[in-house]
């Protein structure tokens, strides 16, 4: 075994053993949860304890209202916020804000300044708190700020508290452009969601005049993947794209479902619980941990919050799981395709509507009046995602999920909405019904089993589908195709204008008829009647993974495109910059610098991946597999010395087959990595990104696939001891 491989395995054997010794593994702390839950953060309960009374109130009525803050109030605050980090062993503070990376950015600066004297001042005004100026030339822009504009600002979300990791007070943050535009996801996904509450509420007016304010908000659930650190440093392309570029499949991986739900192994749920320990005292509420399908890989989930305040918490699990995965010696790989042929990772996002009187928008009521309000938001719900399913898949599509959308259990690369029968079947008979009938809908009915001692179970008036991408499961929607690494702010922000802007044209049609005379219940009744029958297409319950699906989705007019660099075409259909202007959520301009970066990144993803590729098989695969052949070779020559030529034509036959072998997949290799250079660099020769994204979808991806076909039947061949790369038997079963 060659002594890079063969010191990663006995590496990661060790670190299993030594964490299994380890006495405190299972004890972090003996204190109960909500003990130490949001130890961390700076929360509502502790500014009491910080800042005056009068203060507070105003703070918060103008947070909960959607004000702006004015810069006296955030002088107090800031006050406040300095002496409570600093009383927690503070230094340092950073706005902490989402740059178009898809990741988090920070820039920390001291607690202090110098007066005229010279004398160090501790220092942390209002407005350190309310803004400060980051560089924004070297953040990806598309063409919004160019190197020689660099002024960009980052201003205080009074709406998510400030936290602390370490000794650096993190404040949340948006990120703008000097210009005004956004340069981030947090300042879209906020506009979007003051525009979806608004617009819900005027309609909530129609059902309930109580109703002051409605939240959209968003429960993740981040699915993941572990390995051994050695093993991902003895693997370059794990290393550098996050995900295997070769590897033929294990003789087992996941076909028995053996690691789904089943036992999480002792290393790993020592991690998990680290892993849940900081995020508990970060107040990221997270409450769910078990096996996902495929080997090594894992689910976690919290109870769903606010959607702006639930997406800065995924981004702040991310970056914690990668810091407490590197104490357990483990790396966290979040790419939603590490390995090819089994399960692809995702972010699944359940995304629902609360008033402030406590009513979920899309729960069926407990009587007809309330089950029409009910209709209402689920048929508009459904109008948005069938006029915008296209604009939709264009928020979730990117390098990394290419690899997953329509592959081993992934939902597939076309946007339907699964509602289950029972749900179904009331919009088939509102679709034929009279303005007078009442809806009903029935509540959980009891499924008993006939099992002694075992009660009635409760069933939903859904079931599940894990085909669908945007899934109905009961009292919210599940959208399953969010990727594992993405920023989730990317597709809420899509779906809050969506709902808005279609709840929007809801008021309108239903106020012109009203205002007609017409009696409000039976417009409600008929304009809903309406939309049944125009977003019939959107809705599918069946097998979304089959080729019948794509053919029948084809038929319905749903956007069936797969390649990613033209479905971010989507951004810049005339229908979605109509849809985000008349929302206030993004520019015509915005819109353009956010189709950019997207071709930009996906360009960049795939050129490091193909340069990675020809590494991997010039400097690994090829120097293995050509040992392997000369190896070979001589064994023949000395058959031939020993044995007569009748003896060694029965002799040598095996050996001459493999020695062949090996020579045509060398050779298909080398053939391959040359073409595969010269269409990289045809690419970047194009003129615009999106023609260079294109450039790559078409001509060098597929020649990367053709380049691993080789080297993983190679990998089949050649002497298991010469194989430098660990092999997917080991990274995904050894914990």
């Amino acid at each position: 075994m060659s002594n890079i491989r063969f010191e990663a395995l006995k590496s990661a054997f060790a670190h299993q053993v030594n964490e299994l010794k380890s006495e405190n593994v299972n004890e972090l702390t003996n204190e109960r949860v909500k003990d130490y839950f949001a130890r961390d953060v700076f929360t509502r309960e502790k500014m009491k304890e910080y800042i005056a009374q009068e203060v507070l109130d105003q703070l918060f009525d103008d947070v909960d209202n959607g004000r702006t803050i004015h810069r006296d109030i955030a002088g107090v605050v800031a006050i406040g916020i300095r002496k409570w980090a600093i009383e927690r062993g503070a230094t340092h503070f950073t706005h902490w804000f989402q740059p178009l990376t898809g990741g988090t950015a920070e820039k920390h600066d001291a607690f202090f300044k110098l007066d005229k004297s010279g004398a160090l001042l501790e220092e942390f005004s209002g407005d350190s708190l309310y803004q400060q100026e980051p560089d924004a030339s070297s953040f990806p822009s598309g063409g919004i700020r160019n190197t020689f504009e660099a002024r960009g600002y980052s201003a205080w979300d009074p709406s998510s508290p400030v936290f602390l990791i370490g000794d650096t007070l993190c404040i949340p943050t948006v990120f703008v452009a000097y210009t005004g535009e956004a340069l981030d996801y947090k300042t879209p996904l906020i506009r979007s969601t003051a525009a979806l509450c608004h617009a819900a509420r005027e309609v909530c007016a129609y059902f309930d005049k109580q109703v002051k304010h409605v939240h959209a908000n968003l429960g993740w659930e981040q699915e993941y993947f572990l390995v051994d650190e050695s093993l991902y440093n003895a693997r370059p392309d794990l290393m550098l794209t996050g995900r295997t570029l070769m590897g033929h499949n294990s003789a087992k991986s996941q076909q028995l479902e053996d690691h789904y739900f089943g036992a999480i192994p002792a290393r790993v749920l020592a991690f998990m619980r680290e892993l849940e320990y900081e995020a508990l005292k970060a107040g990221i509420p997270v409450r769910t941990r078990h096996n996902e399908v495929a080997p090594n890989q894992f689910e976690m989930a919290p109870i769903y919050e606010d959607v702006n305040l639930a997406n800065d918490h995924n981004l702040l699990i991310m970056s914690i799981m990668e810091r407490v995965a590197e104490k357990h010696h483990f790396r966290v790989l979040l790419h939603e395709k590490p390995y090819a042929g089994v399960n692809g990772s995702g972010k699944h996002c359940n995304w629902s509507l609360e008033t402030n009187t406590g009513i979920n928008l899309l729960a069926p009521g407990k009587n007809p009046y309330q089950n029409l309000q009910f209709i209402t938001f689920l048929v508009n719900v459904l109008m948005a995602v069938h006029r915008h399913n296209g604009l939709l898949k264009a928020s979730i599509v990117s390098a990394t999920n290419e690899h997953r959308l329509g592959a081993n259990e992934a939902p597939p690369a076309i946007i339907s909405v699964f509602l289950g029968k029972q749900i179904s079947e009331v919009l088939d008979k509102l679709e034929h019904a009279k303005a007078e009938e009442a809806i009903i809908i029935n509540a959980k009915k009891e499924m008993k089993l006939g099992v002694a001692n075992i009660p009635e179970i409760l069933l939903d008036n859904t079931d599940r589908n894990r085909t669908s991408p945007f899934a109905f499961t009961g009292n919210r929607f599940e959208f399953r195709a969010v990727g594992s690494s993405a920023n989730c702010g990317a597709a809420m922000l899509a779906l809050n204008a969506a709902v808005a802007e279609q709840l929007m044209l809801f008021k309108a049609e239903v106020d012109k008829r009203i205002d007609k005379g017409e009696a409000k219940e039976r417009v409600l009744f008929g304009v809903i009647k309406k939309y049944i029958v125009a977003c019939k297409a959107i809705r599918f319950d069946g097998n979304g993974y089959s080729d019948e699906w794509k053919a029948e989705a084809a038929k319905r007019g749903l956007d069936c495109e797969t390649s990613v660099p033209v479905v971010i075409d989507r951004y810049l259909a005339p229908e979605t910059i109509k849809m985000f202007e008349r929302t206030n959520v993004l520019s015509e301009a915005e819109l353009q610098s956010r189709s950019e970066v997207k071709w930009e990144t996906y360009v960049k993803k795939l050129q490091i991946e193909s340069r990675v590729m020809g590494d991997l098989v010039v400097n690994h695969v090829l120097p293995a597999a050509k040992r392997y052949q000369t190896m070979l070779l001589q064994n023949v020559l000395a058959v031939k010395q020993v044995f007569s030529a009748d003896e060694t034509a029965s002799l040598n036959e095996m050996d001459y087959s493999i020695i062949k072998q090996i020579e045509h997949h060398s050779g298909a290799i080398l053939e391959g990595v040359e073409h595969m250079t010269e269409a990289r660099h045809k690419a970047n020769r194009q003129p615009d990104e999106r023609s260079k994204a294109l450039a790559y979808h078409d001509n060098v991806l597929p020649l990367m696939a053709q380049i691993r076909e080789h080297a993983d039947a190679l990998e089949l061949i050649v002497d298991d001891e010469m194989w430098t790369l660990p092999k997917y038997r080991e990274l995904l079963f050894i914990h």
